[in-house]
């Protein structure tokens, strides 16, 4: 089928050749405008990532959008682009995540979460209604998912990528993704049926 007759296909080719003219563009000269203009294009998607994966401290994830960019800078001629310049800098995003949570040590427990999964699928809850939840609550109940399991929930629902790329991000197999964002989603909704209960 010819990438005109799928207007997102041909919107997310013209996309990747805009990027690869201005990587082209910095990497020939350090053309400083050119990776400004790189910037500007995926900033914003970043930094719902890093802070999201910083559970919405805005100096974390300022501190992982900075090392994000510094090596992007540094190992943008190394991309081959064998994905989209997004997901390249997405998983530099997700690394330096990881290194800064091994290096404080915070870690969230992976028991905590599969016991409210527990917890959910023992009440047989289904998820509150879109008008019973407050974004607060939804914010609160994401972000105190353990780093991994926040990861996968984050990149396939919010973010919109398939298993096999999160596997591919985060160096998982696709079915490791996919118990993940159900025992997440589980405990997300064992969270906010908790909160919904003790609002009443």
């Amino acid at each position: 089928m010819s990438d005109r007759r799928v207007p997102g296909v041909r919107r997310s080719l013209i996309a990747e050749d805009a990027d690869r003219e201005l990587a082209q563009a910095y990497l020939a000269a350090r053309d400083e405008a050119a990776f400004r203009a790189l910037y500007r294009r995926h900033a914003p998607a970043l930094w719902r990532m890093a802070l999201r994966f910083s559970r919405g401290a805005e100096e974390e994830a300022r501190d992982v959008m900075q090392e994000t960019w510094i090596r992007a800078a540094d190992r943008l001629g190394t991309f081959r682009w064998e994905s989209s310049l997004r997901t390249w800098l997405i998983s530099i995003a997700l690394n330096c995540s990881r290194e800064r949570i091994r290096r404080a040590g915070r870690e969230t427990p992976v028991e905590d979460v599969e016991a409210a999964a527990r917890v959910a699928a023992e009440a047989g809850d289904p998820a509150p209604g879109p008008s019973a939840v407050e974004p607060i609550d939804l914010a609160r109940a994401i972000d105190a998912l353990p780093d991994g399991y926040r990861r996968v929930l984050v990149l396939h629902d919010l973010e919109g990528y398939t298993h096999d790329e999160i596997g591919r991000l985060l160096g998982v197999e696709p079915g490791t993704s996919k118990s993940q964002l159900h025992r997440a989603r589980a405990s997300v909704r064992a969270r906010l049926a908790s909160a919904e209960g003790g609002a009443r």
